[in-house]
């Protein structure tokens, strides 16, 4: 099959694929190798551009003894632009000679992914991989998948990043829909991550139409990365300018090892995905973002955090009374709000700062009234103006996973705006951007 610009002929068809694992697999597994697989032919096709000049270079550097070549060889593995892609492979396979020795299929293919650079193998540990080739060889099923997608052509030049990323966002929505017993664990409806973004981005429409616009985007509970998706999306939509860097973190390793391959496959370079507990562990410690929004984990007790986070100060910079020990999801949200960018007095007498959005849960006091003391609080002791308040919603419906609260919000503008405002139109980079 030849791949073209309808991304949904092409999701139609590697869905179709995964008829092939019924019996060894059940449907709401079959992701753990269609994913995985997805993003290796992906890889495969992108780096065949430039693969003979990394073996090249590889046999070079190796003869010669040389350690830690993989700065060398990721600059040397190039896009049509000739721009490095920060990531590379140098074994002779590829999916077609893969496709040539089915009776050392499993062998080939577990070398091949381990000739990968180390930020791509790290991904792929993550994923669990070889384990599903063990099993797909041993039920004769990996000779038949690998063919088949050793057919579907993902070369940029019949798929570009843009369309490559829709057509991974459809397969890992679909995915996820089919195995509905873990949604809302690590899944979001569409329908419900839309209207968050709406909510969240079309209050600021001015700015983010303004030509070279640069926006940063942090979701600390990520899962398989499609809020920050769905946010792309939508200002790629309004403006094919702007310049969208994306930041998130998950603590489930197969939803982080999806949402880091989303972001390589859309060759994002500039925004990260990492593995990691949010409540000890802040990646991004010097970092300050223009929107945030997440689905945190509600119901979720922070036990096993509290002992580490006793040892503490401060709570990011929040040094009054933590939640109780069974509202892990208000500590989601403290540290959201220590991510705001800093209070500026704007020109049209408002205050620009940072903008959030939060999916509330039934389950949870977020929401609701005796939540927005503390709430305050927080904002507060995170380095902002109280004139920048926050607005508890009302009591969330009773079915929060389809029917999304609308705060907490912070109810103004981005950086970008004030930005915009004192540099004029030849300038609409957020004084974030210049900070870092």
């Amino acid at each position: 099959m030849s791949a073209t610009s309808n991304f949904q002929q092409l999701a139609n068809f590697i869905w179709s694929v995964a008829d092939l694992l019924r019996g060894p697999y059940r449907p709401p597994q079959y992701e753990r190798v269609m994913l995985p697989l997805t993003v290796l032919r992906r890889f495969d096709a992108v780096l065949a551009l430039s693969k003979e000049a990394v073996l090249k270079r590889h046999a070079e550097l190796s003869s010669k003894g040389i350690p830690n070549i993989d700065a060398i060889l990721n600059n040397l593995a190039r896009d049509e632009d000739g721009t490095p892609l920060g990531f590379h492979n140098h074994s002779q396979l590829d999916f077609y000679k893969l496709k040539g020795d089915p009776d050392h299929i499993g062998r080939h293919l577990a070398d091949y992914i381990n000739c990968f650079s180390e930020n791509i193998r790290k991904i792929f540990e993550r994923f669990e991989f070889d384990k599903e080739i063990e099993k797909l060889e041993e039920s004769n099923r990996l000779y038949q998948v690998v063919a088949q997608f050793a057919e579907i052509d993902l070369h940029p030049r019949k798929v570009d990043n843009i369309t490559m990323g829709l057509v991974f966002e459809d397969l890992i929505r679909r995915f996820n829909e089919a195995a509905n017993e873990t949604a809302g664990d690590h899944f979001t409806p569409r329908e419900v991550i839309q209207l968050m973004v709406n909510l969240l981005l079309e209050p600021d429409t001015s700015v983010l139409t303004q030509a070279g616009v640069i926006v940063t985007i942090c979701d600390p509970a990520c899962g398989t990365g499609g809020m920050l998706a769905e946010a792309q999306n939508w200002i790629r939509a309004h403006n094919e300018q702007a310049t969208v860097k994306v930041f998130g973190q998950d603590y489930n390793p197969r939803s982080y090892a999806v949402a880091a391959s989303d972001l390589l496959i859309k060759g994002h370079k500039d925004g990260q995905v990492v593995l990691g507990n949010t409540l000890t562990d802040d990646p991004f410690p010097d970092h300050r973002f223009d929107y945030l929004l997440a689905n945190p984990p509600f119901g979720v007790d922070w036990k096993a955090e509290r002992k580490v986070i006793d040892r503490w100060p401060n709570f990011r910079g929040y040094s009054g009374k933590l939640p109780r020990i069974n509202d892990g999801a208000l500590l989601f949200l403290l540290y959201m709000m220590s991510k705001f960018q800093d209070y500026q007095p704007g020109s049209d007498g408002k205050a620009a700062t940072s903008r959030a959005r939060v999916l509330p849960s039934s389950s949870t006091a977020l929401p609701c009234l005796p939540a927005a003391p503390a709430a305050a609080r927080a904002r507060s002791a995170a380095g902002s103006s109280s004139a920048t308040s926050l607005k508890p919603s009302s009591p969330c419906p009773s079915r929060c996973s389809t029917t999304p609260a609308s705060a907490p919000s912070s109810g103004w503008s981005p950086t970008a705006r004030q930005s915009i405002a004192r540099a004029g139109s030849s300038s609409s980079t957020p004084a974030s951007a210049t900070r870092r």
